[in-house]
């Protein structure tokens, strides 16, 4: 049943929601408070949420005429302020979202804003776009506010250096790719300029900074918004500060009811201080427990644990749904199959895929992996993106070395590249002697490597392994994914769910970029 509305009521309505007549219908046109209040009154209220805004939402004579202002964001806060702020119902503010650009971000502001799970990001590829001209007169680079003087000096400097080495080794890398993969009949010149170019971006990347600024759009609800400023005004860089009073200013222009913790100080900042305390003290203490312990190399990737029962527990999940067995005895079930018995299981419930994106439900979430990863910045920098799985990384430091692409040394330019890697190492140290330690990553290239781990689900090891060892996949994470995906079969052994991954691609790809760029170009001429 739905609600009958007069003429007069309809035509107050369809500005408003998509239809009037049936039980599902969108909301539109109306502010972000407005949409959340409604959905938070909606849950303690018998009417349809058209009559409540009809009788509750809008300014009194709004019926007679359009009014000026239709919607009573009056009210909407004052319920937020109720709700949300005083009886702490934190789940209202999870109703209204924005679309927020942040740009001229350092990459190692990026991964901050970046680090929250419920909310959408989208940030300038290094991939697609190039870094070689000049903004103002300048490169696209921060320039912390901590530095000062000679320091800051010598900062400008190194930068602009290792930028200029960039621009010059542009051209050089691309005719190096044109010459090495040469034109073929099939591909278009579009698409082949395309994959050069991309080829000669992803080689050089290694080049810029973490200083190296981008944009980032992201789209997140009113708590995502509350959790990341809370976590960026504890920061210990006056970047990542900065950006959290800035996007205050402006989500308070759209979503005010939602923010109202942020600054209070016995509420977000009591929370801030919290952050900003417990990381100084646990530094503190791994200072001096880990006083001897060095920078151990490793492997590029390592599977630190995982359950050797694992697989045996994913087939018992997998049975659970279409059974009416308990959890525990189809675990002993399972546990008494043969190999072939748990492999027809897996294999029923896995299918047919045909895509990459038809995965398994969620049993393959019963067993797990941790993955210690010592890989470029700039591979850490696509793979940080799967927020959905337990990430967390190390401070960025020359310590563990650099990765040089073959094609440095093919191009023979691999003195200019080691130049600029050497400056900005030197740089590092000088900047993390005088007591910056925080603010020394900005100096340190892309291609220097980091340390951090990565623990996900069977089903989220299938998405990311899948996803990032695509022929069109840089060949840095390309070959983690690879390596992860030989350990999950080889390492755990869990061979059935290794084999259920039937999109993971080990092949070898000259041109990552060109068979992408050609498929495109059909689907463009299919319209």
């Amino acid at each position: 049943m739905t609600d009958q509305f007069s003429p007069e009521e309809r035509a107050t309505l369809s500005p408003y929601f998509t239809n009037l007549d049936g039980p599902v219908f969108a909301l539109v046109n109306l502010p972000e408070v407005v949409k959340g209040a409604l959905f938070a009154r909606y849950s303690r209220s018998p009417k349809s949420l058209r009559r409540l805004f009809l009788d509750e939402f809008l300014t009194s004579g709004t019926l007679a005429g359009a009014p000026a202002a239709p919607f009573d964001t009056k009210r909407a806060d004052e319920l937020y302020g109720r709700m949300f702020f005083e009886y702490g119902d934190d789940s209202v503010a999870q109703l209204g979202g924005v679309h927020l650009a942040c740009e001229g971000a350092s990459n190692i502001l990026t991964k901050v804003l970046e680090w929250g799970r419920l909310a959408a990001y989208l940030e300038q590829s290094t991939r697609y776009v190039p870094y070689d001209d000049l903004v103002d007169g300048r490169y696209r680079y921060h320039v912390p506010r901590e530095l000062e003087g000679d320091l800051r000096n010598r900062y400008v400097g190194t930068l602009d250096a290792m930028f200029d080495t960039y621009r010059e080794l542009l051209p050089i890398l691309r005719q190096h790719f044109a010459d090495r993969f040469p034109r073929d009949a099939q591909t278009s010149d579009a698409a082949y300029r395309m994959s050069i170019r991309a080829k000669a971006l992803d080689t050089l990347r290694g080049l810029l900074p973490a200083a190296t600024t981008s944009n980032v759009g992201i789209y997140g609800s009113g708590q995502a918004y509350e959790n990341l400023l809370i976590r960026m005004r504890a920061h210990p860089l006056l970047e990542v500060r900065a950006y959290a009073d800035m996007m205050l200013v402006e989500l308070r222009k759209v979503i005010p009811a939602f923010l109202r913790r942020v600054d209070l100080l016995d509420r977000g900042g009591a929370w801030s201080s919290y952050l900003d305390e417990t990381r100084r003290t646990t530094s503190r203490v791994a200072a001096a427990l880990l006083a001897e312990e060095g920078a151990t190399p490793r492997d590029e990737v390592t599977l630190t644990d995982f359950d050797p029962d694992g697989e045996v527990k994913v087939v018992a999940a997998a049975l659970y749904a279409v059974s009416d067995v308990p959890d525990d005895r189809l675990l002993e079930i399972a546990q008494k199959m043969t190999e072939g018995e748990r492999r027809a299981v897996l294999e029923a419930y896995v299918g047919q895929r045909t895509n990459r994106r038809h995965r398994p439900g969620r049993a393959f979430e019963r067993t797990a992996y941790r993955f210690d990863v010592l890989g470029d910045y700039g591979a850490f920098r696509d793979l940080q993106r799967h927020r959905l799985l337990t990430l967390e990384w190390q401070r960025l430091s020359p310590q563990h070395g650099s990765v040089m692409p073959e094609a440095i040394v093919e191009a023979r330019v691999e003195d200019r590249w080691h130049r600029s890697l050497d400056a900005s190492a030197a740089l590092h140290d000088a900047i993390a002697a005088a007591g910056l330690v925080e603010v020394a990553p900005y100096a340190v290239a892309m291609a220097y490597r980091l340390r951090f781990y990565m623990e996900m689900n069977a089903r989220e090891a299938m998405h990311l392994i899948e996803l990032r060892s695509a022929p069109q996949g840089h060949p840095a994470y390309r070959r983690i994914a690879q390596t992860m995906h030989r350990l999950i079969a080889e390492r755990a052994g869990h061979r059935a769910l290794a084999a259920a991954m039937t999109f993971a691609d080990h092949s070898e790809v000259a041109l990552e970029r060109l068979e992408a760029e050609r498929a495109a170009e059909r689907r463009r001429g299919g319209r």
